[in-house]
């Protein structure tokens, strides 16, 4: 059987295109931990590794993580349908090949009317490739299901956060909602503005989480991913949300006057 192969677009760019400067690379951000949570979701950002891979490391660090993943990313590129599930194929890494769990994808776009099968949005957006080396240096083997999210309809949003809980109750799945938080303020202004939206994420809030963004126009470009993620572990019984950590693209390049924020939650 021939297989779309997705080949990554921002390898050398975000993250090192050599397997060895990679692994070396990542296994800074990686910490041991004795117990870890076990996820219905998490929140994690998709910078450039050097700017954002200390959070996404503790998260990743901080969870079990099974053999089936959904990524939910935002749409950077405009592309193809507003909610975009990528149904087939191998997506490569220097890591190796993740495959698509297409019997799951195509299960979503059976039981959910709001999605659409697409693989254009996909094909040069780095919010869900920048998860997913992070996730093969921790485990060797898994599937996946790639969802890119560009629609502003929140009732559509909300069906589609239910079409996952449904189709995943009895499954071990982990939901990753990659977003980044404020772009291009002041590093006190972000962190203001960064706190409402992680107190919300705390609480499982996320209608108050889209009211903070929408009141105080906070520029986080997943907020959709997040509303989804947070929406559909509520489903399936996540009762709390956890911090893990905040930083800023400030902290790497030492401009603190306009930086990006980052921010890494668990959802259990």
């Amino acid at each position: 059987m021939i297989y779309m192969l997705r080949e990554p677009v921002v390898a050398g760019m975000f993250y090192e295109r050599d397997a060895p400067a990679l692994k070396k690379h990542i296994s800074k951000y990686i910490i041991q931990k004795q117990e870890k949570y076990k996820s219905k979701a998490v929140v994690v950002p998709h910078a450039g590794y050097i700017y954002s891979g200390r959070v996404a490391g503790e998260v990743y660090s901080s969870i079990e993580i099974p053999d089936l993943i959904i990524i939910l990313g935002p749409n950077h590129t405009g592309a193809g349908k507003p909610i975009s599930v990528m149904t087939e194929g191998i997506w490569r890494t220097p890591f190796g090949d993740v495959k698509i769990n297409e019997p799951l994808a195509n299960e979503i776009i059976k039981k959910c009317s709001a999605a659409s099968k697409d693989d254009r949005a996909h094909l040069k957006e780095h919010s869900v490739e920048v998860q997913l080396p992070f996730l093969q240096y921790i485990k060797k083997s898994f599937s996946f299901i790639p969802v890119v999210l560009g629609d502003y309809n929140i009732n559509n949003l909300q069906i589609f956060a239910g079409a996952l809980a449904q189709i995943f109750k009895e499954k071990d799945v982990l939901i990753v909602a990659s977003t980044d938080l404020t772009h291009y303020e002041d590093a006190d202004s972000a962190k203001e503005k960064d706190t409402l939206v992680l107190k919300a994420i705390e609480k499982l809030d996320e209608e108050e989480m889209i009211k903070q963004v929408e009141d105080k126009d906070i520029s986080m470009c997943g907020w959709m991913p997040t509303y989804v993620a947070i929406r559909a572990a509520k489903l399936l019984g996540a009762t709390k949300g956890i911090i893990i950590k905040y930083m800023n693209s400030g902290d790497a390049s030492g401009d603190y006057s306009q930086v990006v924020g980052y921010g890494g939650a668990a959802i259990i």
